[in-house]
């Protein structure tokens, strides 16, 4: 018997590589090693649906596996409505539609922050926690994503909240702490000025920060000053797959 038919097969579109792997529901892991392939110069609808047929391929991933792909923006009812960092020929693209039809079965493709931080909540740092979770990476940008009692609510965006009359994300996010060579104290400033207007917007029960800088969460978390408590991801790279796939099979 192929046991692969009841593994979900998740996809994480990014800007430097489309990676994916069948993902074990039962432990939020890998069911196989994860494949990796180059995101294409030019990275336009037909051009991802064809690096992620090649990838599904190269997976032998079974034929009824549900499929799940992130996408980093706005999406829809499977439509993209934000292209901030890949190619603006997705703004307004039926991504479902054209997924489902270059692999030839059925797809669900949601937001990448929205992905992540499902997995976070399902299997990492929020696994078990009642109530409102907001999963924020830190990175180029500032992705997020809220989850209530385990329901995702999707496309968030509250790294885009305008603050003091700025973008969120142009005055807390990573790139702008490596950018001007900030210390962990004064980029922490920033982080207390952001997590402490959610904060109050939203009054989480807990904040999960990801993104590649929450491997050095020791140096800065400490030093927000906030009254939710507030830990680092532990799901760390494989979140947007487990997410990916964990979204497809509910929604298959």
């Amino acid at each position: 018997m192929d046991t692969r038919q009841a593994q979900p097969f998740g996809v994480d579109f990014g800007g430097s590589g489309i990676k994916g792997a069948p993902v074990d529901l039962g432990t939020g892991q890998f069911a196989a090693e994860r494949i990796r392939i180059p995101t294409p110069e030019q990275a336009t609808p037909a051009n991802v649906a064809a690096i992620v047929e090649a990838l599904l391929v190269r997976a032998e991933a079974a034929s009824d596996a549900p499929v799940g792909i992130t996408v980093p923006g706005v999406v829809k009812h499977g439509v993209v409505r934000s292209a901030a960092n890949i190619d603006q020929a997705w703004i307004d693209v039926d991504a479902d539609a054209v997924f489902t039809q270059r692999l030839g079965r059925p797809v669900t493709v949601m937001n990448d922050a929205d992905a992540a931080g499902f997995a976070e909540a399902r299997y990492g740092a929020a696994a078990g926690q009642s109530g409102l979770v907001i999963v924020t990476t830190l990175g180029t940008g500032i992705g997020s994503a809220l989850v209530f009692d385990g329901v995702l609510v999707p496309n968030s965006e509250i790294g885009h909240l305008e603050i003091d009359g700025h973008d969120a994300e142009t005055r807390a996010a990573n790139s702008v702490r490596e950018q001007y060579d900030l210390s962990w104290q004064e980029w922490a400033e920033a982080l207390t000025t952001y997590y402490r207007t959610v904060e109050k917007l939203f009054s989480p029960d807990l904040f999960v920060v990801g993104g590649g800088v929450s491997k050095h969460a020791d140096r800065f978390l400490p030093l927000v000053r906030i009254e939710t408590p507030i830990v680092p991801a532990t799901l760390k790279n494989t979140a947007g797959i487990v997410g990916a796939a964990l979204l497809a099979d509910e929604r298959a």
